[in-house]
């Protein structure tokens, strides 16, 4: 027992922490651990093998790995097929071995530098149909001291390392100025947990020196580098970035921002949030394009996801339907994947509030359904609690403020934060908060395919709070960005009604009807969200549009 402790806290713990794993149970002379992807698991099964083979211990410990859903009771206890499998493999594994269930197995092989042996159907305790299981082969155990001098590959989502920035003034102490700007944006693109970022203790092994952006990304094991140069003078800062794949060498993005030089702390927070608001979306539109190059067979549950994101603008109803059954494909091949509950929940909520669900109490339960799903997988993510909270806005009538936000809290940049934060006060009757939270969406993500949506939020917002000429600002830029959005025409339909600019109301309630000619005040407020919503109601009914 003792041993064991020894193990788990110098090398199972540590394995799991470099493999994106998480413990979950100990069971005194064992553990049970969840990961991201089955490539994590079994590399970090690998990993622990090895470490054990080639240190002081006498022990050996056998290892199951299995796909499939682990159910967490409230008092931590932890059940369901998908861990009894991976506890039963375990106990039939050769000792100082893996086994592995054909799930994993389809998953991982030929992604793997290792070799696999089929062991074919194992009858195993409790577990009613035979599972079919192959171990790992003991040739992957290489010596630790090859694997520790081999390249790292790359994880299985997106990584990116922030390079020391170059001091360009000439003078010393400005070191201090451009390592705490670098500091800030590593601590804040850390916060998005959907990308792998190098420690600052690693990246900064560069500092000082010509580098070759391809050897970095080898080196740390990453596809994404993060340079940038610093330069302090005349009481101007001048801070210039750039983005690079760094396993193509292809530039993604790169910009350059000039700022007075007055509070050097409020300097840091400023550039933070304009390089990790214009670096966000290049890395998500970039990862989505080296999916769509994959084949099919080698998809994982992250390209599903991937595809999935590009059919959610615009939301046309065929663009709706197929995100969601990308979405529900990616949490098939594992049922603990957060963003896939997350991605699939919005799909059905913006089913009922853009009137395309044929089954609208069925698309309202799946979205609450999986919004809670995500919740139950990780309540400390901010993006899945912004989403909770916004679906719980629109479709339960609960105003999660307080969950909206924690949202914030844990991720200040994060875009998806502060949006979900705009809707569930505006729905919530608390439109001044809104519209601050809106315009700080809005500053996160000038180039959001999606913006609409942010400036349709402010619209309605602004209509709560009597500033109608504003409404009708933020409602044409809405319409300005997407043309066929139909709730602009809602917008602007309501705020010309109550400034008694008729000609101009009617023309909006036109241009709604030919977009929508279903449309009903009734139908648009059973959709939800809308109960405090009164003056935008009051003005549709001025406009003319039909009850």
């Amino acid at each position: 027992m003792a041993e064991f402790e020894r193990l788990k806290r110098e090398v199972i713990e540590p394995g799991l922490t470099r493999h994106d794993g998480r413990l979950i149970k100990t069971t005194g002379d064992g553990a049970f651990a969840e990961f991201a992807s089955p490539s994590a698991a079994v590399r970090c099964a690998v990993e622990i093998q090895e470490s054990i083979a080639s240190g002081r211990s006498s022990l050996k410990v056998r290892i199951g790995i299995n796909l499939g859903e682990v159910i967490v009771a409230a008092d931590g206890e932890v059940f369901g097929d998908g861990i009894n499998i991976a506890f039963r493999l375990e106990g039939a594994a050769d000792p100082g071995g893996i086994l592995i269930s054909e799930k994993v197995y389809s998953e991982v092989e030929g992604k793997l530098d290792a070799g696999f042996e089929d062991r074919g159907e194992q009858q195993l305790k409790n577990i009613a149909k035979p599972v079919r299981a192959f171990a790992v082969c003991a040739g992957a155990f290489g010596a630790l001291s090859e694997r520790l001098s081999a390249v790292p590959p790359l994880p299985d989502k997106p990584s990116i390392a922030v390079l020391a920035f170059e001091n360009m003034s000439g003078d010393p102490e400005q070191e201090y100025f451009a390592d705490g700007m670098v500091e800030e944006i590593i601590t804040a693109l850390s916060r998005f947990k959907w990308l792998f970022v190098i420690a600052r203790n690693s990246s900064f092994t560069f500092k000082g020196r010509a580098v070759d952006i391809k050897e970095v990304g080898r080196r740390l094991g990453v596809r994404y580098v993060l340079e940038g140069a610093v330069r302090r003078a005349s009481g101007k800062c001048r801070i210039t970035g750039q983005l690079i794949d760094a396993v193509t060498g292809a530039h993604i993005w790169a910009d350059r921002f000039e700022r007075d030089l007055t509070d050097v702390f409020a300097l840091q927070d400023e550039v933070t949030v304009a390089v990790v608001s214009a670096i966000r979306p290049k890395l998500l539109q970039t990862e989505i394009a080296i999916s769509t190059r994959r084949r099919p067979e080698n998809l994982t549950a992250y390209d599903f996801c991937l595809r999935a994101m590009p059919h959610f603008y615009p939301p046309t109803r065929e663009g709706l339907a197929e995100a969601i059954k990308l979405a529900h494909r990616a949490l098939e091949l594992d049922p603990r994947f957060g963003l896939a509950a997350v991605l699939a929940g919005v799909g059905h909520m913006q089913n009922v509030l853009w009137g395309y669900a044929d089954d609208p109490q069925f698309d309202r339960r799946e979205a609450v359904r999986l919004s809670r799903l995500a919740l139950s997988l990780d309540d400390s993510d901010p993006d899945t609690l912004a989403t909770a909270a916004i679906i719980s806005a629109f479709l339960v009538g609960d105003y999660e403020i307080e969950m909206a936000d924690q949202a914030i809290a844990l991720n200040p940049n994060s875009f998806v934060a502060w949006y979900a934060r705009g809707w569930v006060y505006r729905n919530a009757g608390l439109p001044e908060e809104a519209v601050q939270s809106f315009e700080r969406a809005i500053r996160m993500n000038p180039v959001d395919p999606m913006l609409h949506r942010s400036f349709l939020g402010m619209g309605m917002a602004l209509i709560e709070l009597r500033r109608f000429e504003e409404a009708i600002v933020a409602g044409k830029k809405a319409q300005r960005q997407s043309p066929s959005f139909v709730f602009s025409c809602h917008c602007l339909a309501s705020a010309f009604a109550h400034l008694g600019r008729d000609a101009e109301a009617r023309e909006a309630a036109v241009r709604l009807l030919e977009l929508d000619p279903a449309f009903t005040i009734s139908a648009w407020i059973a959709r939800g969200g809308q109960s405090n919503a009164k003056l935008m109601i009051e003005g549709l009914r001025k406009a003319g549009l039909p009850e």
